[in-house]
């Protein structure tokens, strides 16, 4: 069960390329809550490598956000400025480069050239073609097994082994702009910044299993001693998985239709189903039932 085992910190990892939402709420309110149970520091990194759709307005949002909420976290930056700064992963970037050069020198990678129409109609098929690193507008695909063994620790101490999902297979670690890609960037900084615990949502299982690859594929073993603790998600009525904007599942929007903070509180309670009264990030955590449906 959840607070048996010791953790030394965990992450706030929102993206600014939206405005925060009920459900990133909800995981940060889990979040919240095993970091408190198990003493752990909750560390905020901002994943702002995706230039093009980093807008400032949306991580202004990600503040003013936590703060109203009053959603807690002990390391990391305090002020978008302070962030832009200090914490920014434009100022890891050689720390990202060094690990994809690791992999090219150990001929783990691939160059691909496909296009997003191509791979709608067909898989990449550039591991045969064998294009040069150097290609212009080639991305690198980390070369998998996809038989291999992978050990996953989860938050109630048990350890889930399985193998990549076929979707997963020789996934993207550089992208075609150069820049490192989501996957490589999220071990990496966990490794970086000591993570011991990650929250996230069901539909990132795949992304955890992925990581696991490249942490092994990079010979970063003590990967394997984080817990995943990975949690149901907050849906639309229609049952589709709430994403970031402007409407009504932000927080921005109900902030500004004159919602307090506990009243958000209680619709996101009433949207996973919980019928006590809630009015902060602890009661929701400990009345919902995500935290303890995890993988």
């Amino acid at each position: 069960m959840p607070g048996t085992n010791s953790y030394n910190k965990t992450r706030l990892a929102p993206t600014p390329s939206g405005f925060l939402h009920l459900g990133n709420i909800l995981s940060f309110a889990i979040t919240a809550s095993l970091a408190r149970e198990n003493g752990a520091k909750i560390l905020l990194r901002i994943d702002d490598l995706d230039q093009a759709r980093v807008n400032k307005q949306y991580l202004s949002d990600i503040f003013d956000t936590l703060n109203f909420l009053e959603i807690p976290w002990d390391e990391g930056p305090r002020t978008a400025k302070g962030f832009e700064e200090n914490f920014s992963q434009i100022h890891r970037l050689g720390i990202y480069n060094t690990a994809l050069q690791q992999l090219a020198d150990e001929r783990k990678v691939f160059a691909c050239a496909c296009s997003r129409s191509k791979l709608q109609d067909a898989p990449c098929d550039c591991i045969n073609k064998k294009i040069p690193l150097t290609t212009e507008n080639a991305s690198w695909r980390l070369i998998t097994d996809m038989d291999a063994a992978l050990n996953i620790r989860n938050c109630s101490g048990e350890t889930i082994r399985t193998t990549l999902p076929a979707d997963m297979h020789n996934f993207i670690v550089r992208k075609k702009d150069g820049f490192p890609a989501y996957q490589l960037t999220s071990v990496i900084d966990d490794l970086f910044y000591g993570i011991s615990l990650v929250v996230r949502g069901n539909d990132l299982w795949p992304s955890t299993l992925a990581q696991h690859a490249l942490a092994l594929a990079l010979g970063k073993n003590d990967f394997g001693d984080i817990a995943f603790c990975h949690h149901q998600l907050m849906t639309e009525t229609s049952g589709k998985k709430l994403s970031k904007s402007a409407g009504a599942t932000s927080v921005k929007y109900l902030r500004e239709n004159g919602k307090s903070a506990g009243e958000i509180y209680q619709l996101i309670a009433s949207m996973a189903g919980i019928e006590k009264p809630v009015q902060n990030w602890q009661e929701l955590a400990n009345t919902c039932n995500f935290k303890k449906n995890q993988l």
